[in-house]
């Protein structure tokens, strides 16, 4: 799950340059090379094999056997291309401002254009076959390792387009992504988003990183400065964003127009199977329940004792005075213990590498990426991304989310090939927070105490608010966008901020103070950047928590490490239909929201 974010290089900021981080809190790259050198000599062999599948331009008629040859070089190539992605990536993720991993990536970037362009003849030859010549390939035994693959494929022959015209798709497709890289450099390597004064008076930098720990803060002068020198930087920046974000929806409605789909919306649903009316149900259900939320911050606005409520103010935990101070290693073990009921083969694996396998690296140095993230392979384990705050108690819920992530592709790369083992987004975000239900319901089996417990309430109240309300108003957002682009309306920062508030004020209420700053968040979310992602955090969220309130009730695991080791062999709502899960009816969404709305009045309860 790879986003491209770290934070500004400042004077200012305490974190540490990354010669100074001791080696066991990095992870170990070893598993997919040694150094960088064996990085270059697997690029060069990249470079030299790859071109020959040129040569079977023209010949996928010939037969199964000519087929066969060229999908299992293709499989050969796909492996070393994900290693050194995956490598150059995470080096990259490191610190953003080194240029030798910039230059590693940007080379990697440009061979892949020329991948692109060689393999582009692929898809378009089998699907020129006739049905009857597809079918023999789908029946073939030789070709059972990429019989999922090629029914897939088969499902998108009326997007498919002629041969010449995929390899100007491909050719084109680095400068069509140019907004993205000109957002990741503008937010992580260029913005320095200034200093505040914390409780101690002590000067502190705002990064990306340290905004979430500013927001939590007792103090409301130090959030609301916190918020408002954050905000002033994106500010200074909002035309270069804004144009970076109307290119993005532009590159998106051009790829929907080019391959022949209705709209951006359903060619981003399309691969998955996804009908549009799982996206709009979602966005229905949650709209109606808007009730809820609004009674959510009335509360927080009168527990905390505030004249008006902000957006600054929706993060801090409502009950002062808990101990949030946790380090790593109890981190881990808490994880752990909450993970349980999935078993000693995942506890004991998980543990392993979160241990002496070094998967993780773990805290904030300059000019590493911001949040965090699990990025698998099928040639080393799955790392994880984290920037750890001992005294935000949302990273031990983060670590639980990117474990879920970690173990999922294990899981999927033990029991998958290499062609089906790569699991969509749609079911990746089941996994991690699924990984997040468990731990909620740990925590409060462990203590007895009223202010604990309500603590812990808020806890999930908020990942509740963050992950089921927050994600859906984005995928309004991201709806809306690209809508008002193919309806011929001009994309500036007046038509995004106007999109915007006009879905700000629904979800937060009339009686929820809106800095004017809030509607320029829509052009820092860096899932607007790569489009409707969003939607899936919320539809996972639904399912993680029927199939955890399934392992929770019963005990019975086989479903959902069923559900882990299937990986993409099949399309996320059948996948998850086996499972027990049944996302073409509103079902989970609303249970979802019914546990939002009971935890909302237990915290009443246990607050007033």
């Amino acid at each position: 799950m790879n986003l491209f974010f770290h934070t500004a290089p400042d004077a200012a900021s305490s974190a540490r340059p990354r010669s100074e981080v001791a080696e066991s809190d990095t992870w170990d790259l070893a598993a997919l090379y040694p150094d960088d050198s064996a990085w270059e000599k697997d690029f060069a062999r990249l470079k030299d094999g790859y071109p020959a599948i040129k040569e079977f331009r023209g010949r996928l008629a010939e037969g199964i056997s000519t087929v066969c040859e060229a999908l299992t070089l293709e499989e050969s190539v796909g492996r070393r291309v994900e290693s050194l992605s995956q490598y150059a990536g995470l080096k990259v993720s490191e610190d953003s401002a080194y240029d030798p991993s910039l230059a590693r990536e940007a080379r990697l970037d440009a061979e892949m254009v020329q991948l692109a362009e060689a393999y582009s003849f692929v898809a378009p030859e089998l699907l020129a076959l006739s049905d009857k010549a597809f079918d023999a390939l789908l029946a073939a035994p030789e070709l059972a390792p990429w019989k999922t693959s090629l029914e897939k494929l088969k499902r998108m022959k009326p997007h498919t387009l002629t041969a010449g015209e995929e390899r100007l798709l491909a050719l084109g497709s680095a400068a069509l992504r140019g907004h993205q890289e000109t957002f990741s450099q503008l937010t992580n390597v260029d913005m320095v988003f200034g200093t505040v004064k914390d409780e101690d008076g002590t000067e502190r930098a705002v990064t990306q990183s340290s905004l979430s720990s500013f927001l939590t803060r007792r103090d409301p002068r130090v959030r609301r400065e916190a918020f408002h020198s954050f905000y002033a930087e994106i500010g200074a920046h909002r035309y270069t964003l804004a144009s970076s974000l109307a290119h993005s929806v532009r590159a998106d409605v051009f790829h929907a127009r080019a391959r022949n789909y209705p709209s951006a919306l359903e060619a981003a649903l399309y691969p998955d199977q996804v009908p549009v009316a799982v996206y709009d149900a979602l966005a229905s259900s949650v709209r109606g329940r808007l009730s809820a939320l609004h009674r959510y911050y009335a509360l927080r606005k009168r527990v905390l004792g505030l004249d008006a409520i902000h957006h600054y103010d929706t993060y801090v935990p409502m009950v002062a005075d808990i101990q949030t101070d946790v380090p790593w290693d109890d981190a881990v073990e808490k994880v752990l213990s909450a993970l349980h009921p999935l078993g000693d083969e995942y506890t004991s694996v998980l543990a392993e590498g979160l241990g002496k396998g070094r998967w993780c690296d773990r805290y904030e140095n300059k000019g590493k990426r911001s949040g965090a993230f699990s990025s698998g392979s099928y040639a080393g384990p799955p790392y994880i991304l984290m920037n750890y705050k001992a005294d935000v108690f949302s990273d031990v819920y983060t670590l639980a989310h990117e474990v879920g992530h970690s173990m999922h592709t294990w899981y999927a790369r033990r029991d998958q090939n290499f062609q089906n083992y790569h699991y969509p987004i749609f079911l990746a975000e089941v996994a991690s927070t699924f990984n997040e239900i468990l731990l909620t319901e740990h925590l409060l089996a462990q203590t007895g105490d009223r202010r604990m417990r309500a603590y812990i309430i808020n806890r999930q109240i908020d990942d509740l608010r963050g992950t089921l309300f927050r994600q859906t108003m984005f995928a309004e957002f991201e709806k809306a966008a690209h809508a008002a682009e193919e309806a011929g309306e001009g994309l500036t920062l007046e038509t995004f901020r106007r999109i915007y508030r006009g879905i700000l004020d629904p979800y937060f209420g009339a009686d929820f103070a809106i800095d004017d700053e809030l509607e320029l968040e829509c052009l820092r979310i860096p899932h607007f950047y790569s489009a409707f992602y969003v939607y899936k955090y919320a539809t996972g969220l639904s399912a993680a928590a029927a199939l955890a309130r399934g392992v929770l009730e019963t005990g019975d695991t086989s479903r959902y490490l069923g559900f882990l080791s299937s990986g993409g062999s099949r399309f996320p709502i059948e996948t998850l239909a086996a499972a027990g899960v049944d996302m073409l009816t509103p079902a989970p969404v609303e249970a979802a929201l019914d546990l939002f709305e009971r935890r909302v009045a237990e915290l009443e309860e246990l607050l007033d």
